[in-house]
């Protein structure tokens, strides 16, 4: 305890001794910058002249400088391809300045430009770290979720057991699951619960998708093994509304509304609220089951016990732009959801009356102010606590073929019932806090470092009503989690950037073990230590350098630790994961005859596990019922090469594509407590794809039926190769159970009219109808069709 209140003490200390040496007004400009049609110019630069004090617009044109010496002073604005303004004004802490610049086109185009401008998601991928950006802004016409949104980035593979609402899976260079961390605004969704996950929310709710590979940067914190996603809202002070509804295939609905409102005061309010419901019953080829006879006939049929709807509201109320806060806000997450489950882990396993629910009741704070007490020290502290339950119905005793024909289950006088035998109506809660506190101070021009810390609690509690007595229900089964990181960034000039940082792992968990009929309480902490740098250079103005290291840590995580209740069994001897993480990478970018946009992307990563965690089937028991269970793999070596290539013409005409072979192998040579080779070494991770891509063009046909309005043809492409489910040294070539190489065809249509403000599209999935699986046996939909409307509109303070 004494040494944390020295290292706090110290850390204040000394924020606030590099404080006193800034020097810094305490007047403010705020101001807008767009082209003579009224749209922003976001990256345009503005500068106060005769100093070094600039910045840069962002996506809505919007900028600020706060903390100017009072007086006159004088700004401009400036972008490619535009004309210089200036604008001169008197400033005081009693009368801050607003200002607009309507920039116009310059006759002549300068050979040579100093500072290039760039939108916000340009600027991410600039960082030293591998990182792809995801401008969500331009998908907000598709009835993408964020989960198929990610599906189309380059490294990243998305894994569904079936339709809308169903379980999802991501891995990102070869690592999965909890290996890979997901953030909202910075903040860990660390057990959200079902009611607020990748694959139900609407791509509407972001503004972009930042996808961090391998190495994450300290202000974002948590134990992420192999990559991390952080999706970005909006949060600039804007009166607005964005809402959707789509109908498609399936009977399914989707509804999505996203509002704000910010006074002059700064009085905020903004609510994100959406909907899903589907009955998910698409097509499927699979082998009936006749109950007489019992000969299985194959068949094509549809999913009959699949039905998925989930609501969601997010409020928001608070503060913006004030002496005191940038953002002040309280908020509450409401939410539910029903699903039916129609399989097991395999085909085989046919459910015709299961279900699962959930709800989630989480309130929320946000608190983020730049410049707090000196200029360069920016601190924001988050926090949300889910209350929200979960509930596991599973009482019929039959069993179901893919016709929805039922009969009773045998009476097996042990058998405890329920289709998948073991008869319950399981209600628990994981209720679950995130905390998070975020310090960067810059030093000036050339320093600048970062603490970062995060908290994260766990307490399941639970019982089933079926079986109150049930002493597996009443046993402990709670976590708490701290990571603490510290960064230090140097750039040295425009053209190189470092950082180095480490970062502390520390785990506390309580559950209980059964041991010849008897519960034993235990208790199980968990300390490790990691590090880690990246560094960019560019080479040229249009050819960037990359690269990053990290030796990562990763804790298990409570679905790891205690199972899911339904298809996920407990594991308590689980061991903390490892790796060792290189990314080395280069982007470059060229013009031919300005109009013709080329961009390239190459990345090499390696990876060096250790304690590798990943999901095993285990064996089918009497009643037929297969869980899959948490397991270490003791060493994993991964050696990838991605690449992606866009093209674009004008904004009429674009097109890419990307590619990703990743080499992920057990390196074990020797099994715990046996003296002969691992007949498994060497061999290829099992159940995950090794080479994959998409591919994607876009046409853009303006002025079709008014001015202003325009029409764009879309295409998207998907690639897998096969994999195998099991290690690929067990069994006979002829027998090996895999997953087969497929390709996946997605086309759409969208009709933007008033500039944005109305909007229509027209998706088409699975455009060729072939059968596809991301899991084993576990097919997706067949084709679908979408219809989506879209009315957008904003204004900012300044209009």
């Amino acid at each position: 305890m004494q040494i944390k209140k020295f290292l706090l003490t110290g850390i204040f200390f000394a924020l606030n001794l590099l404080g006193a040496y800034a020097q810094s007004g305490n007047s403010t400009i705020t101001g807008k910058v767009k082209d003579e049609s009224g749209r922003p110019i976001p990256g345009a630069i503005i500068k106060i002249t005769g100093t070094n004090t600039a910045v840069a617009a962002d996506e809505n044109g919007l900028f600020k400088f706060e903390r100017i010496s009072s007086g006159k002073v004088t700004v401009t604005a400036s972008a490619i391809g535009m004309k210089l303004q200036q604008k001169s004004v008197s400033i005081s802490p009693e009368k801050p300045a607003e200002l607009q610049f309507i920039l116009l086109p310059s006759v002549q185009q300068l050979e040579s430009v100093a500072i290039n401008g760039r939108t916000v998601t340009q600027e991410v991928n600039r960082q030293a770290y591998n990182v792809t950006a995801i401008d969500a802004k331009k998908l907000h016409n598709t009835s993408l979720d964020i989960g198929q949104a990610l599906d189309r980035v380059s490294g990243i593979r998305v894994k569904e057991t079936g339709g809308l609402g169903s379980n999802m899976n991501i891995s990102l260079n070869g690592f999965t699951g909890n290996q890979v961390k997901f953030f909202i605004d910075g903040l860990p969704m660390d057990n959200f619960g079902s009611s607020f996950q990748l694959n139900n929310i609407p791509i509407n709710f972001a503004e972009r998708i930042e996808v961090y590979k391998g190495v994450v940067p300290v202000w974002l914190g948590g134990d992420a093994l192999g990559g991390a996603v952080n999706i970005i809202t909006k949060s600039t002070p804007q009166t607005y509304l964005d809402a959707s509804y789509s109908f498609g295939s399936f009977n399914t609905h989707k509804t999505n509304v996203n509002a704000g409102y910010t006074a002059r005061s700064g009085f905020t309010a903004q609510l994100n609220a959406f909907q899903n419901y589907s009955d998910n019953n698409y097509w499927v080829n699979v082998d009936v089951a006749d109950f007489e006879s019992g000969v299985y006939t194959p068949m094509r049929v549809r999913r009959f016990h699949d039905n998925y709807h989930n609501e969601t509201a997010i409020l928001n109320l608070g503060v913006m732009n004030k002496k005191y806060a940038d953002q002040l806000l309280v908020g509450i997450t409401l939410g539910q959801n029903k699903a039916d489950i129609q399989t097991g882990n395999r085909m085989e396993d046919v459910y015709g009356a299961r279900l699962r629910k959930g709800n989630i009741i989480q309130p929320t704070f946000k608190y983020i102010k730049k410049d707090l007490f000196t200029k360069g020290l920016d601190v924001q502290l988050t926090g949300r606590y889910n209350l929200g339950e979960e509930r596991s119905i599973d009482t019929a005793f039959r069993r179901y073929n893919w016709l929805g024909e039922s009969s009773p289950k045998d009476k097996n006088p042990e058998a405890k019932g329920g289709e998948s035998g073991e008869r319950r109506d399981y209600r628990y809660k994981n209720n679950n806090g995130v905390f998070s506190g975020n310090i960067s101070y810059v030093i000036n021009e050339h320093h600048s470092i970062n603490f970062n810390h995060i908290t994260t609690t766990f307490n399941r509690k639970g019982f089933n009503a079926l079986d109150p007595g049930n002493l597996a229900d009443q046993q402990p089964q709670k976590t708490t989690k701290h990571v603490t990181g510290l960064g230090y960034r140097f750039d040295y000039n425009q053209k190189w950037s470092s950082t180095i940082f480490a970062k502390n792992y520390a785990q506390q968990s309580q559950a209980s073990k059964l041991m010849d009929g008897v519960y034993s309480k235990g208790e199980r902490s968990i300390s490790e230590f990691g590090y880690g740098f990246a560094t960019t250079y560019h080479l040229l103005s249009n050819l960037q350098l990359k690269a990053s290291y990290e030796k990562a840590r990763r804790l298990p995580e409570n679905n790891e630790l205690f199972g899911d209740i339904d298809l996920l069994s407990p594991n308590l001897d689980l061991l903390p994961e490892s790796s060792n993480n290189l990314n080395i990478g280069a982007r470059y970018h060229f013009s031919l005859n300005k109009n013709h946009q080329f961009s390239i992307d190459a990345s090499y990563v390696h990876r060096d596990a250790s304690d590798f965690i990943r999901w095993v089937l285990q064996p089918v028991s009497f009643d037929g019922k297969q869980n899959q269970k948490a397991d270490n793999v003791r060493d994993v070596k991964n050696s990838s090469i991605e690449g992606e290539i866009n093209y674009s013409y004008k904004n009429l005409f674009n097109a890419g594509f990307n590619i990703t072979y990743q080499n992920l192998r057990n390196n074990t040579r020797y099994e715990p407590g046996k003296t002969e080779p691992s007949p498994t070494f060497g061999d290829r991770i099992p159940n995950m794809p090794y080479i994959f891509g998409n591919a994607n063009a876009s046409v853009v046909i303006p002025n079709i039926g008014k001015d202003k309005n325009s029409l764009t043809i879309g295409y998207n492409m998907l690639f897998v190769g096969k994999f195998y489910l099991r290690w690929p040294s067990n069994g006979s070539q002829s027998t090996k159970a895999e997953i087969p190489h497929q390709i996946s065809h997605n086309a759409n249509m969208v009709y933007t009219m008033a500039k944005g403000k109305y909007n229509l599209s027209l998706e088409c999935f699975n455009l060729a109808d072939k059968v596809l699986y991301d899991n084993y046996s576990l097919q997706r939909p067949s084709r679908s069709f979408a219809l989506k409307v879209r009315y957008f509109f904003s204004k900012d303070l300044l209009k």
